[in-house]
């Protein structure tokens, strides 16, 4: 696999952001939040429950697989939570949602490197390198299109959402997006269909909130602006706020892990399908394994942290709960140990004092 300092041409994604690129620390939860997350993780492990006494949605996946387990971590819910403003039955609907689309749409089971492979084979789209904050960056290059319009190229969009995913840092839950829309010889139109791009929209909105952390695009034709204006009605506030348009991407990619064909960056990079396509899957189901490794011998339980999962601490939630319960019950035996002891030494001295008054 690729290391960034490299002088040579690149053909295979980079591992690790440098060092300076660090994501930005999480904020802590108010007790408001953390009550409304313990009630959301609450509701989650009592969807296979439905007698438990617990009131949770008839449409809630009762039968849910060790991935969906896997996906609902706590970091999930909290993306959830936060992308309906803490509003926790809501929350609900919108995990429910995802879940019952990931299956219909074929996430697991459906989206195969095999059938993708064909829509990447002139490098429309790449992940490559990391952000100054240590998002993966998810290269759209429309001009390289090699495909006619079809559900495959939305499905292959998917597809590199979720190996860009596996790829994101510990602490890290976002990716930027760096799109180019730079024509060439057989593609002076570069925008992609309108209801192609409504579909689109509406898969990153609903299905992935809070994993935008910023889209860079550049080489904003007349009539591709023009496409801007149309769907600009189907985003939202947030979308829109981390959408740049013809900036220097190096305000926000460092120049040695950005492509030199995006704001002259200086990594050179050149796309061969046969040498990036397994490097890029060998590199992904690497991590995936580990993760999973580490989910099991976590209790496989949902609700896991991600930071746990990316290897970046050595326990999960249900050790760490296990550690706080042995804590308490060591501190309440040493409570009572010293009452005890106290209680024999005011026995011990009575016989003293009933001895000194005679």
């Amino acid at each position: 696999m690729a290391d960034s300092a490299d002088t040579t041409i690149l053909k295979t994604p980079i591992e690790h952001p440098l060092e300076s690129s660090k994501p930005k620390p999480a904020s802590e939860l108010t007790d408001d939040q953390l009550q409304k997350y313990e009630w959301l993780l609450n509701q989650v492990k009592h969807w296979s429950q439905p007698d438990s006494g617990v009131t949770v949605p008839k449409d809630a996946p009762k039968d849910l697989t060790d991935d969906e387990k896997r996906w609902l971590t706590r970091e999930c819910l909290l993306r959830y939570l936060r992308a309906t403003k803490w509003a926790k039955e809501h929350s609900e609907k919108r995990l429910i949602s995802t879940l019952l689309w990931r299956r219909e749409f074929g996430v697991y089971e459906k989206l195969t490197p095999d059938h993708i492979s064909p829509e990447n084979e002139t490098g429309k789209q790449l992940i490559l390198g990391y952000d100054k904050e240590g998002h993966p960056c998810q290269y759209l290059i429309p001009g390289r299109q090699n495909t006619e319009p079809s559900h495959r190229q939305v499905e292959h969009l998917v597809f590199m959402l979720e190996r860009t995913i596996e790829l994101m840092p510990p602490g890290q839950e976002m990716l930027a997006l760096l799109i180019n829309f730079k024509t060439s010889a057989t593609r002076s139109y570069t925008a992609p269909p309108l209801s192609q791009s409504k579909e689109v929209l509406n898969i990153l909105q609903t299905h992935y909130p809070e994993r935008l952390g910023k889209a860079l695009i550049i080489n904003v034709p007349f009539l591709v602006n023009g496409f801007f204006k149309l769907i600009k009605p189907f985003l939202d506030p947030v979308t829109k706020e981390k959408m740049k348009f013809n900036e220097d991407m190096k305000q926000y990619v460092p120049s040695e892990q950005l492509w030199t064909e995006f704001s002259d960056g200086a990594l050179k990079f050149e796309y061969d399908h046969a040498v990036y396509w397994p490097a890029l899957l060998k590199l992904c189901e690497t991590r995936k394994e580990a993760e999973k490794r580490r989910w099991a011998e976590g209790g496989s339980v949902i609700g896991e942290s991600e930071l746990y999962l990316k290897g970046a601490t050595e326990k999960g939630v249900k050790s760490a709960v296990d550690d706080a319960a042995d804590a308490v019950k060591e501190k309440l035996a040493i409570g009572e140990g010293d009452a005890q002891a106290a209680g024999n030494g005011a026995v011990e001295e009575q016989p003293a004092a009933v001895g000194s008054a005679a």
